[in-house]
């Protein structure tokens, strides 16, 4: 498929020991092709196409996809391949280490950090996002001027309003006339003022100012209906960390803790997009380039798998035909399970193989079964 936007990945050092080049794979070759090597666990990383089989393996052939690429350049790699983690570089778990501590990702460059290595304190709830570490924070320096807005603290959820106002439009809604003078009646005084008069047939006349970026639209509805003026802000888009930048803040040697929805808050102007390209950090701008979507996506697919396919399919037959799948389910789920049971208590790896001769053997006296004598009453 090419390189993935995310997926769980693996290094082997059986295949791939220090001192030769780094190399990742996916999780099907970690059970087909590598199941008893010694492995990594990487964890998740973004953009990654596997390595099994390469030119970084000498002498093995990936069992899935014989044909493949002889490199990978768009893969980064980092000394997480080697099964090393954080800035001291250390294994996770370290057997050395006796401090309590958990280890925490960095969103841009993906490797793992001890949290006392990250020169600031991770919140004590818990409550944040995603982190970025001190070198990252380095390289994508834009990311201090909105630290200061939105680093360590809960950003609300964007509503509608606040959408149109970010797409530079403002809703005016007017009283008609006639409602004015109901409201004056109720109030007991009925006054006419000539000036909202005046007001208001300018409004109802189409505009001719020719001095404006961008021409007022004006929608006007009589009888009682409310009157309702889309005025557009200026045609220039108006770029976010530039008016960040331009207030005073603080950069910090540290890594920076920034809660769910903020990137939603950084700029997309023409400019801004660029500086993403050339920093290659374009992917902070989407959303489903988080661990957290990646989580729901799976939770979301298991959801779908769990639904019984047996009770879909025993809802369309009638009750004869219902009791023999039964038996047969029945049947199946126990020589499969005492089947597995043997993977289980040898520590083994079930195969693609192993399924197949599996059902071989199954199919093999189920017809057996079906070709003996059968006996009707009279």
């Amino acid at each position: 498929q090419g390189a993935v936007k995310r997926q769980a990945l693996y290094a082997c050092s059986t295949c791939t020991p220090p001192g030769a080049e780094p190399a990742g794979i996916c999780l099907a070759c970690s059970y087909e092709c590598h199941g008893t090597h010694r492995l990594f666990e990487l964890y998740t990383k973004r953009n990654f196409r596997c390595d099994c089989g390469n030119s970084k393996f000498k002498n093995l052939q990936c069992k899935l996809l014989p044909e493949k690429g002889k490199v990978n350049s768009g893969n980064k790699y980092n000394d997480n391949f080697y099964g090393l983690y954080c800035t001291c570089k250390r294994p996770y778990p370290d057997p050395e280490d006796e401090i309590p501590d958990e280890m925490i990702q960095c969103i841009v460059c993906e490797d793992w950090f001890h949290g006392r290595h990250l020169g600031a304190v991770p919140p004590e709830s818990g409550d944040f996002h995603e982190m970025v570490c001190q070198a990252c924070m380095k390289h994508c320096h834009f990311l201090w001027a909105y630290a200061s807005q939105l680093a360590g603290k809960d950003i609300p959820p964007l509503t509608k309003a606040n959408s149109l106002e970010d797409e530079g439009i403002v809703l005016k809604v007017e009283e008609s006339e006639e409602q004015k003078k109901e409201i004056k009646k109720e109030s007991g005084v009925e006054q006419h003022d000539t000036k909202e008069e005046k007001q208001s047939e300018q409004f109802n006349e189409p505009s001719t100012s020719s001095g404006s970026a961008c021409p007022e639209v004006k929608c006007t509805f009589f009888s009682s209906l409310l009157v309702v003026e889309v005025v557009t802000k200026s045609e220039e888009p108006v770029c976010k960390l530039k008016e960040l930048q331009s207030k005073p803040f603080v950069k910090k040697d540290t890594a920076t803790f920034w809660p769910s929805n903020w990137r939603s808050k950084l700029c997309t102007c023409e400019d801004c997009l660029k500086m993403y390209s050339e920093l290659e950090v374009q992917f902070l701008t989407d959303e489903c380039d988080t661990v957290l979507a990646y989580e729901n996506k799976g939770t979301s697919d298991q959801e779908t798998e769990r639904r019984d396919p047996l009770m879909d399919t025993l809802n369309s037959m009638n009750r004869v035909q219902q009791v023999e799948l039964i038996c047969e389910y029945n049947d199946l789920k126990t020589e499969l399970t005492d089947y597995l049971r043997r993977f289980a208590d040898e520590g083994t790896v079930v195969k693609r193989e192993d399924i197949q001769h599996f059902f071989e053997e199954f199919q093999s006296r189920k017809r057996r079964r079906t070709n003996r004598m059968q006996y009707y009453c009279s």
